[in-house]
């Protein structure tokens, strides 16, 4: 029988979803939960006191929206997750990784990449990616001076000519699996080429999850995430991260941003969030698993025209996404036969399912993109991004396959 040490730095995964980044400082009386620190401001027992914490000499906190411990533990304890692989190896924890977290997950994206950019800069980026970041590149940034360049992400040669052809690249923006067709990026191709031409690159990760996959051990230089969705996993909090293995990145420009900007999670959204991850691996392995069941079944059915899931075998990408994930996620994206008003019948005949945006909660949820995460994305820009109009978006939950099953079944029969 093989034991496993103590030490968290060689936890394995599990354990680190639920006791990492815990400190008992923050359990005051015994407390075996940490609590909620439900106030603005922080006082001091004197002057010289005072001083050496807004001077950062020494720890404590002065004003929540400058950071709180319930930021500061679920900022930790994601770090950590995201850093899996390195403490594996017998890194040291506070050499791992560094997190910042933030009241959305938009916060942290537009945080994390003007944190580093300055105007002129060039940024690359797929056209298959969440709709907000999507008009967050096209209307925002050019507002103040910044050029977003599109690339095909299943292209290593198009990521190349991208960096060859533009000069001051700051940022490789990558999403994979991508929002909402699960395309699947080559991290560490992109990875390399980036780095040849001194650019950073910055993934968002929040529909594989650390579960899934870990970016920063295929080189990647940022980390974001929608806590919102796995990592919280009830939908009872929005919330946001950034994280990376650069510390000055975390606490110098990223963190003047969260200062200035504003963007900080509130104490209740933070520690709701970190209960919420105390379950975050069992549940993404039922995630997982009945995400596979689900595309299995979808592929086979006569009436389903297209099944999008990395873990297909003929699925585009299928080989790289073996090398680089882990498992394959809880995400499920079909087209049916019958296109748009198929797809609507469906949505609208399924009983177990909730039709409504989001994802990664305990329950299933079902969406529409093109009236509704990606409505105010013009059609042929939608096209052009493989979002066709019969796209449904399947955020498969935790309940009984065979449940989940006899809903779909039950539904198409009706189309």
């Amino acid at each position: 029988m093989t034991t496993q040490s103590s030490s968290p730095s060689r936890w394995r995964f599990d354990t680190l979803a639920l006791h990492g980044g815990d400190d008992p400082a923050y359990h005051p009386l015994g407390a075996h939960l940490p609590p909620i620190f439900p106030t603005t401001t922080y006082t001091f027992p004197d002057v010289e006191t005072a001083r050496a914490t807004f001077a950062g000499e020494r720890p404590g906190y002065v004003y929540a929206r400058r950071g709180h411990p319930n930021a500061d533990l679920m900022a930790r304890k994601i770090a950590l997750l995201e850093a899996f692989d390195f403490l594996q190896d017998g890194m040291p924890e506070d050499n791992a990784a560094h997190g910042l977290v933030f009241a959305s997950g938009m916060a942290a994206i537009t945080a994390a990449i003007l944190a580093r950019a300055q105007k002129a800069d060039v940024i690359l980026a797929p056209r298959v990616i969440y709709g907000t970041t999507y008009a967050f590149f096209t209307h925002v940034l050019p507002q103040w001076g910044l050029r977003v360049v599109w690339v095909d992400q299943g292209d290593l040669d198009a990521w190349e000519r991208a960096f060859r052809e533009h000069v001051r690249v700051t940022w490789a923006y990558i999403e994979t699996p991508a929002n909402p067709t699960l395309d699947i990026t080559d991290i560490a191709g992109v990875v390399e080429i980036a780095h040849r031409y001194g650019a950073w690159v910055i993934a968002d990760n929040t529909f594989a999850t650390p579960y899934c996959q870990r970016p920063l051990a295929l080189g990647v230089d940022v980390v974001v995430h929608s806590t919102t969705k796995y990592l919280s996993g009830h939908g009872q909090a929005l919330g946001g991260a950034v994280i990376s293995r650069d510390r000055d990145y975390i606490t110098g420009p990223l963190l003047r941003m969260l200062l200035v900007l504003g963007g900080v999670m509130a104490p209740f959204e933070a520690w709701m969030t970190t209960m919420g991850m105390k379950t975050f691996a069992l549940r993404m392995a039922r995630h997982c698993e009945n995400a596979r069941t689900v595309a299995e079944y979808l592929a086979q059915h006569p009436k389903i025209a297209r099944v999008y899931y990395p873990g297909l075998p003929d699925f585009p990408g299928h080989e790289i996404a073996k090398r680089q994930m882990h498992c394959f996620g809880g995400m499920v994206s079909f087209e049916l036969k019958g296109g748009y008003d198929a797809g609507v019948r469906l949505m609208n005949s399924l009983r177990l399912p909730a039709l409504g945006v989001s994802l990664g909660k305990t329950d299933s949820i079902i969406e529409h993109p093109a009236s509704m995460t990606h409505a105010k994305i013009p059609p042929e820009e939608r096209r052009a991004m493989g979002i066709s109009d019969g796209l449904v978006r399947f955020s498969v939950g935790l309940e009984a396959a065979e449940d989940i099953l006899a809903d779909l079944d039950q539904a198409l029969a009706r189309i």
